[in-house]
């Protein structure tokens, strides 16, 4: 079958899904709305599909599925939107940035029985994945230990900042998606530590740029975080599970995985410079399950309670630092 999709914002994130989208044998990209005019006429003629308003694509009868990249203010509303309407619903993360409205939200979709799919791409990256499958595979024995490195190359600008709900909700987020997915127990504590260290504006705007999180689970299993805001040599992404019985690593990846050696000694290229690039294969997989789950009428994952959990260990891990203490979940 072919899903045809309606895309709701043509910002950034919402040209990766319209790559991704478009990158499928199995998906149509028909219509894009966006506030900015501009955003999707240009989306649009690039993928030559018609610009029409989040009204038209609710009722359109030529339409399966959204994407919603929109500002996370707009996501509950537009899930219930399209839930009620019918219509099979991706949703980047967040929900919402309160615990309660993502439930009164995710009330809706279970009323309606609607599809709904939360934008944890990570999960899909072939290099994470095959992390996964390690584990599962019992290459490495019992998780005991997971370290997770996130550092994005530079501070957003102020005005993100505003919307985005902090770093623990907009950044760290991911980290904790990512945690439940290795760990393979639900974390029961959370210690955080944030401070701001490389760009003042973000502090007075009540944020962080500089995260370190521990997540304890209830057998003792333990999960480190490391974020940050400014990494001058690339978008760093990396992952290492400790086990009773080994270890399992993905490394950081480079758009050519080569190395140069010479007289000035041992060179490598420079790291992907942010998520549009080193998360290609990632995002294309994720819309190819998005559609499957369409295809078979199975749950989709991750699912809206996925994101919910996530919140709530963002929410714990700025309590931690509001705090000064670890909080229990």
């Amino acid at each position: 079958m072919t899903v045809r999709f309606g895309l709701l914002g043509a910002g950034r994130i919402g040209k990766v899904h319209a790559k991704a989208i478009g990158s499928n044998a199995r998906a149509e990209l028909v219509a894009v709305a966006d506030a900015f005019e501009q955003a999707a006429t240009d989306l649009s003629a690039a993928y030559g599909c018609e610009v029409r308003t989040i009204d038209e694509i609710e009722s359109a009868g030529d339409i399966d599925a959204v994407i919603i990249c929109t500002p996370t203010d707009t996501h509950a509303d537009l899930i219930e939107r399209f839930a009620r309407a019918g219509k099979a619903i991706f949703c980047e993360k967040p929900i919402d940035l309160d615990v309660k409205r993502v439930e009164e939200c995710l009330a809706v979709v279970s009323q309606t029985k609607a599809t709904l799919m939360v934008g944890f791409n990570r999960r899909f990256d072939p290099h994470f994945a095959a992390v996964r499958k390690a584990i599962d595979d019992g290459a490495i024995g019992d998780v005991e230990m997971v370290t997770i490195t996130s550092r994005d190359p530079g501070a957003p600008p102020a005005e993100y900042i505003t919307r985005s709900g902090g770093i623990f909700r907009d950044m760290t987020i991911h980290d904790f998606d990512m945690a439940r997915f290795l760990l393979g127990e639900e974390p029961v504590s959370v210690a955080a530590h944030a401070s701001v260290l490389v760009d003042k504006k973000i502090g007075e705007l009540g944020d962080y740029d500089s995260v370190s999180v521990i997540l304890s689970t209830a057998s003792g299993k333990q999960c480190v975080i490391s974020n940050s805001r400014r990494a001058t040599y690339g978008y760093d992404q990396r992952i290492e599970v400790h086990g009773s019985k080994g270890m399992v690593a993905a490394e950081n990846q480079r758009a050519v995985s080569i190395e140069i050696a010479n007289g000035n000694g041992y060179t490598r290229p420079p790291l992907h410079d942010f998520f549009m690039t080193r998360y290609t294969e990632a995002y294309a997989n994720e819309i190819a399950a998005f559609i499957d789950g369409i295809a078979t009428g199975t749950q989709a994952a991750p699912s809206g309670e996925d994101g919910l959990i996530a919140l709530a260990l963002a929410d714990a891990a700025l309590r931690s630092v509001k705090e000064g203490k670890t909080i229990t979940v």
